[in-house]
């Protein structure tokens, strides 16, 4: 008997992966998925933390709470610049810096925290630390804007060009803060993007105020403070 010749050839990667789907040619197609707007917000903005213990059972939704304190600072802030029935001046109301504010909004935000909405923490402690500082500027007694000045005159301090230029750059970083959270709701909740989009441009008019005083121009100035207190008001309203 004669001895067939036998062939041997070496096998492809693709003839290999065909042998092991049992003789079928298996190929890969790529898909694309979508994500509704709620659902984007759960998975980025409110994502599903671990909890220890029965946290979400035993305490109530902290953010109410935070709420109320902003609604009630900012609403007092915004009527006093654009001068209500006289007004004139925050260091009377300074408390809304430093209590009525601050102190619902960090309680909130600890309780956000131990309930693990990352979000709603972020957003009440960017407040809370706002107030805090701002009503700084407001303490007559602490005279930060005497510093400003040749002979310690905390009124000559606020309108030199150095100190409005300065709380004027604070309040535009503010600004750009606040934008990046219109961001991150400009997709998922519009009630959420309206806030942040009137805070932003708020901050921002505020910090033209500051900018204006300090180069002469008071007039300009008030009508920046007197622009800038609706768009807040709006803000409000687009929270309820």
């Amino acid at each position: 008997m004669s001895n067939l010749p036998t062939h041997h050839r070496s096998l492809s990667n693709e003839e290999i992966e065909v042998e092991k789907n049992g003789g079928l040619n298996l190929g890969k197609t790529q898909t694309a998925m979508t994500i509704s707007p709620e659902l984007f917000e759960k998975l980025y903005l409110s994502p599903k933390t671990p909890h220890s213990g029965d946290a979400l059972s035993r305490f109530a939704n902290p953010t109410a709470m935070g709420f109320v304190g902003f609604v009630i600072s900012t609403f007092t802030f915004a009527t006093i610049l654009m001068g209500w029935g006289g007004a004139s001046g925050l260091a009377g109301v300074a408390g809304i810096f430093f209590f009525t504010g601050p102190v619902l909004l960090i309680l909130g935000t600890i309780f956000e925290w131990i309930m693990g909405n990352f979000f709603a923490m972020m957003v009440q402690s960017l407040f809370a630390v706002f107030w805090l500082s701002f009503g700084l500027l407001q303490l007559p007694t602490l005279n930060l804007a005497g510093a400003y000045s040749a002979t310690g005159n905390a009124t000559e301090g606020a309108a030199s060009k150095e100190f409005n230029s300065v709380v004027g750059l604070y309040l535009l970083v503010w600004g750009f803060a606040l934008f990046t959270f219109f961001i991150f709701t400009l997709k998922t909740n519009c009630v959420f993007a309206g806030i942040f989009l009137f805070v932003t441009i708020a901050s921002w008019l505020l910090a033209g105020a500051y900018f204006k005083v300090g180069t002469g121009h008071y007039a300009t100035a008030e009508r920046l403070q007197k622009v800038r207190p609706p768009c807040t008001s709006s803000c409000l309203l687009a929270s309820r």
